[in-house]
């Protein structure tokens, strides 16, 4: 049973910004142990995007087609040592069709949400499937829409229908775009009335530098908590419910917004 019995008590969140092993997840999953005991007790921990892998885009090859299976063991490992959810991407193979999954595992169960908007740029879409469906999770007492990377340029996507209260993004994201990734993430939160929490690696791989610039947007669009720029960090801020219903009962955005259909 889980040890956070009361569901106004603001609920921990702890965003690491990690660098990444290139198609090695023995030692990102042992660099990642190590941050997760380090870190403050928190009762959510988010992780970057492919944080096992890196961001990949020959699902096939040794070291990263047979990583799935481990890193969701891990995971689950993990959320039952720390009684908290464990959340980020990882490439996974299912019915011979390749994703770039975010899974959301907790000590009770496991929610998946597959990267909608694959990144053309990048190769991705031609290495991977996109996924068809919208997904919030909630855990102890707060829901979360879950988001991957280049989703953030999507808002129709992510619109907000009065049924979640923070929007999870994981990601590797450029630094060439990183004030993209940082105005973005404030336009998202603003737009929604909602928490926004977002970790980016740091480091490079074979295509790319990343800064990392990792942070907690609050629902008036400022940054509430953020990592250093370019140093693996983590950081923890707690969200409150309470006023963040307060402030979206006193100025109804959201229930000024258009009608219209969404995915």
């Amino acid at each position: 049973m889980s040890t956070h019995e009361n569901p106004s008590q603001p609920l921990r969140v702890t965003i690491l910004q990690t660098d990444i092993e290139w198609q090695a997840p023995s030692a990102n999953l042992a660099r990642l142990t190590r941050l997760l005991h380090e870190a403050p007790k928190s009762d959510l921990y988010l992780l970057p995007e492919m944080f096992a892998t890196g961001f990949c885009m020959n699902p096939e090859v040794p070291g990263v087609s047979d990583a799935a299976a481990d890193t969701f063991r891990w995971m689950q490992h993990e959320a039952e040592e720390l009684d908290s959810a464990i959340a980020g991407s990882l490439p996974v193979k299912t019915d011979g069709l390749c994703h770039n999954r975010f899974a959301f595992v907790t000590p009770e169960s496991t929610t998946t949400y597959d990267k909608r908007h694959l990144f053309t740029y990048g190769g991705e879409k031609r290495a991977y499937t996109e996924g068809r469906e919208r997904v919030v999770v909630s855990f102890r007492g707060v829901r979360f829409l879950l988001q991957v990377c280049y989703d953030l340029r999507f808002p129709v996507f992510s619109r907000n229908r009065a049924d979640y209260d923070a929007i999870l993004y994981v990601a590797n994201w450029p630094t060439s775009r990183i004030d993209v990734w940082d105005i973005l993430l404030r336009a998202r939160a603003i737009e929604n009335q909602c928490y926004v929490l977002a970790s980016n690696r740091i480091g490079s791989d074979p295509a790319c530098t990343y800064p990392g610039h990792s942070q907690a947007v609050d629902a008036y669009g400022r940054v509430a908590a953020a990592c250093e720029e370019g140093r693996e960090s983590f950081v923890s801020l707690s969200l409150d419910m309470e006023r963040l219903a307060a402030f979206r009962e006193k100025f109804p955005v959201l229930s000024d917004g258009d009608k219209f259909n969404l995915l």
